[in-house]
Formats: C-alpha cells, structure tokens, sequence
C-alpha cells in the first residue's frame, strides 16, 4: 500500500463544494458520484492517495469535469475516501467487541474482517504514521586499535503511536473514535495475556496495511492475505516464558 502525501488541512468538509453535502440528487447525478466513489476506492486502493484525480475520472467512465463537480479538490474526495473507510474500520472493531468474549479472538476477528475487507489499502495517514528517528547528537566515533572508524549509528525505523488524531485532519471525531474502540481490543488482549506487552493500537493498525496488498487477481489477493496475517497474528501473540 502506498500512502501518499496530502494537504488535509485544506480540504473542506462538503461534497460538492457548496455545503451541499445533504442536497437532494437528480438519478443521474446520484449513479454518477456513486460511480466516482467506487472509482476513488479502488484507485486510491491500488495507487495510493497521490493518485491522480483523472484516474479516477477514468475508472469511474466519467469526464474529470463531472469528478470535479461534486469534489472541487482531489482533497475533498480523499477526505471523504478517509471518512468512510475510518467509519467501516470502526464499525468492524465495534462488531468484534460485541460479538467475541474472548479478548484474543476479538482481536483476531476485527484483523481478519478488516483484511478481508481491504480497508488496510485506504487506511487514512492521520492514523498510520511511521517515522525515522535520528539522535539529535551523534557521537564521534572512537577509533579502534586498528585505525578503522566504528560505523556511524544507524537511523531507528519505529512506528510513532498517535493517541489523538492530527489537528485539521479528516473527521478527527471519527479517527478518534477508531483509536479508541482498537485501543480496547488491544487492552483486552493485552491484560489477558495473549497478546505481546509491547504491541501497541499503531502495530495492529500497520497489520490490517501491511496485509492487504494489492494483487491483479482476486483470489490470488485473497490468498496472499490470508496467509501474511497468520504469519501476522503469530507474530503479535504472545509467547509462555521459557
């Protein structure tokens, strides 16, 4: 999955551009933004959200004019994109709180439903983030007996948890609201003791990306998926002491 850079802070809430978001469509115009809708998950799905807006014209067999009639911005359509993927991942943890006892099959079952899904292809930025971390000071190596320098520290690649959404970023209630109900699912495994200490809602949320990878063939995707979040799910669960 490639998740692209975007200026969230500038798009705004609407629809159509005129706050016309609840307006009442003529049937053409309503299959035509339904159209552009499915079009936009499945190219942002593929390409990433830097994906151009005339890719999802065309997807959609629509000309960019009509694209950008409902979406004055590319913004606008990956806000609303976002939105409603932040919802359905929501809904889904939601679901598996309700409906599993068990803190490690709740976990497990939102991971497959979510994978399953794809919703990791249009996991919004505001709530994946993976940074590099460098140490502000970096000492000077000594030199070794031999007169050959130690190797300069490498960059620390870490998954950077946020705990609360990015200011000006899409639907902050709704991406609050997905951290929250994963937290829990977390908790939950995590206090019963299957789920490792250091596992954090960021992991579980890098999992449902990283596993549902865009392949050309339905089942053949279906079948990688499946099979990376086993190896996933093994990996997150935690290990009796020795």
């Amino acid at each position: 999955m490639q998740l692209q850079g975007s200026h969230w802070s500038s798009a705004v809430a609407s629809v159509d551009g005129a706050g016309g978001r609840n307006a009442p469509l003529r049937v053409d115009a309503q299959r035509n933004l339904e159209h552009v809708l499915r079009a936009a998950r499945e190219v942002f799905g593929e390409l990433g959200y830097g994906a151009p807006m005339e890719d999802v014209a065309r997807r959609a067999r629509v000309g960019v004019g009509t694209v950008y009639r409902r979406f004055p911005s590319k913004d606008v359509l990956v806000r609303r994109i976002a939105e409603e993927e932040t919802a359905r991942l929501t809904d889904q943890a939601r679901a598996a709180l309700g409906q599993e006892n068990e803190p490690w099959s709740a976990l497990a079952r939102f991971l497959r439903t979510s994978v399953a899904s794809g919703a990791g292809r249009l996991l919004p930025p505001q709530v994946l983030r993976v940074g590099v971390e460098v140490e502000a000071e970096v000492r000077v190596p000594q030199q070794r007996h031999v007169g050959l320098a130690d190797p300069p520290p490498q960059p620390e690649l870490r998954l950077v948890e946020q705990h609360s959404p990015v200011p000006g970023g899409p639907d902050d209630a709704g991406a609050a609201a997905l951290l929250e109900v994963v937290g829990q699912l977390v908790d939950r495994a995590r206090e019963a003791g299957e789920l490792r200490p250091d596992v954090t809602v960021a992991d579980v949320l890098l999992v449902i990306a990283t596993a549902a990878p865009s392949l050309p063939d339905a089942a053949q995707q279906a079948a990688a998926s499946a099979r990376l979040l086993d190896i996933l799910l093994d990996g997150l669960r935690s290990r009796p002491a020795a």
